[in-house]
């Protein structure tokens, strides 16, 4: 598929799923609840999960009259509680640019609003559903368990003065990967009953979820400040255990692990201080071998593509992949 063709075919369904969501949020009452989730949608967001959900139902079956829209806006909604209880516990200032919804209307409206998205996430997974309902229901809510459960163990990092590796992926697994591995699932489940494609589909999505973050973690110190949407660092200020500080940690020695524990010890530095710390990162080679270890994720989502090549038809997912990997926001 051509590049231009796939991207086309991207935004359009990024404009299909956000006039839906917005046309259901206008009509509804009371606007003290809704008002503010329009203004979240209208912020940005890229609608990733919805997208790769549609997709991953495309490559079993490119019937238009079988796409299961309503399934990826449950998904993006789910994603979207997330996001905005995420900006609450963080304290985050913006998001893609514009104010957390807390700090343009307040906590308590914030709470509710994400609260409501939950509830009508799940009203859009029952729509028009016709086939393998208890299955998608059940992985929607382990789902939302287990990325709370993420969420709580990143919480718990915070106060922990060493995070492993391990550490670091059973966090990253539960709060990104289990949403986006769920997103592939349900997309099968919504065309097949076939095991193997069920499964290879939440491998598939895991593994991009996991790399995601990695790369997220990345693009918080080389990323375009503009293109990414919040301040570059903003990890290190917040004292975030990002795959590239665990790791430093490993190899940082005398005047480097010194400086790398007191940012654990005061749970972030300084904005002035950024510079100096990734520099740090850049001495040690952790900027190249997060990105190196990116890349082995790549090969290994490949391979899980390659296989399921055999069964369905893999093509958009191969320039999902490429978008995902590529990404400089």
């Amino acid at each position: 598929m051509a590049n231009q063709e796939f991207n086309n075919l991207l935004s359009n369904y990024k404009i299909k799923i956000n006039e839906l969501i917005i046309r259901e949020l206008k009509n509804r009452r009371p606007k003290s609840l809704y008002n503010p989730l329009i203004y979240f949608f209208n912020s940005g967001g890229k609608r990733l999960r919805a997208i790769l959900l549609l997709l991953c139902a495309r490559s079993i079956n490119n019937d238009k009259y079988s796409e299961p829209i309503n399934q990826a806006i449950a998904i993006e909604l789910l994603h979207n509680f997330t996001l905005i209880h995420d900006d609450i516990m963080d304290n985050s200032v913006k998001r893609h640019n514009k104010k957390t919804l807390h700090l343009k209307y307040d906590i308590s409206t914030a709470i509710l609003a994400g609260d409501s998205l939950l509830a009508l996430a799940y009203e859009f997974l029952n729509k028009g559903l016709t086939q393998n309902l208890e299955e998608i229901f059940s992985e929607f809510t382990r789902a939302l368990t287990v990325v709370c459960e993420g969420q709580a163990l990143d919480k718990e990092y915070e106060n922990k003065k060493r995070v492993s590796v391990n550490d670091y992926y059973e966090m990253i697994s539960k709060k990104t990967g289990a949403l986006i591995k769920a997103t592939c699932r349900i997309g099968a489940l919504t065309q097949t009953n076939d095991k193997y494609i069920i499964d290879k589909l939440g491998e598939f999505g895991e593994l991009i979820g996991i790399a995601f973050q990695i790369q997220d973690d990345l693009l918080d110190v080389v990323g375009n400040e503009r293109l990414f949407g919040k301040k570059l660092g903003s990890d290190l200020v917040e004292g975030k255990k990002t795959f590239l500080l665990v790791n430093a940690l490993k190899k940082a020695r005398e005047n480097d692990l010194k400086k790398l524990n007191k940012l654990i010890e005061n749970k972030g530095i300084n904005p002035d201080q950024i510079i100096k710390y990734i520099d740090i990162y850049k001495k040690l080679g952790i900027i190249d071998f997060t990105q190196k270890e990116i890349q082995k994720f790549h090969q290994k989502i490949l391979d899980i593509l390659n296989e399921l090549d055999k069964k369905i038809f893999v093509e958009e997912l191969r320039e999902f992949l490429r978008l995902i990997i590529t990404r400089k926001n």
